[in-house]
C-alpha cells in the first residue's frame, strides 16, 4: 500500500514535471497552426481582392456579390458605374466579386 503511494507523488528534489515555458509550449503550438491554415490565408486572399479591385477598369465586365452580371462603363476611386441591360447602377468596389468575375473573363476553352 505504502509502495503505490510512493510511486504517485512527486519526483525527488522538487521537480513538477515541466517549468512554465513547457507548459505554455502547446498554446504557442495551437496559435502557430491557427495561423498558418487560417489567418495567413485570409490576409492572402483579402490582398489579392484588392489588387483585382484596383485593376478593374472600364469596360471589364464584372459580377456582382448579389449576382448582377454588368459592364463597368465608369471607375472612380471608391465607386464604379456599372451598366446591365440598359440599366445603370452604381456600385461600391468592395461589391465586386473576385472569384465570379474572374471566371466570367476567362477565354473559353475549346473543345476537342
Amino acid at each position: 500500500m505504502n509502495l503505490s503511494v510512493f510511486l504517485m507523488g512527486p519526483a525527488p528534489g522538487g521537480a513538477t514535471g515541466g517549468s512554465g515555458i513547457m507548459g505554455m509550449l502547446p498554446f504557442v503550438l495551437i496559435f502557430v497552426v491557427f495561423y498558418f491554415f487560417m489567418i495567413y490565408p485570409q490576409m492572402k486572399k483579402n490582398k489579392a481582392q484588392k489588387k483585382f479591385r484596383e485593376t478593374l477598369d472600364k469596360g471589364d465586365k464584372v459580377i456582382t456579390i448579389g449576382g448582377i452580371h454588368a459592364k463597368i462603363i465608369e471607375a472612380t476611386e471608391h465607386t464604379f458605374l456599372i451598366e446591365s441591360e440598359g440599366t445603370k447602377l452604381r456600385i461600391d468596389r468592395t461589391a465586386v466579386s473576385m472569384e465570379a468575375s474572374q471566371a466570367l473573363n476567362q477565354p473559353k476553352e475549346e473543345k476537342k
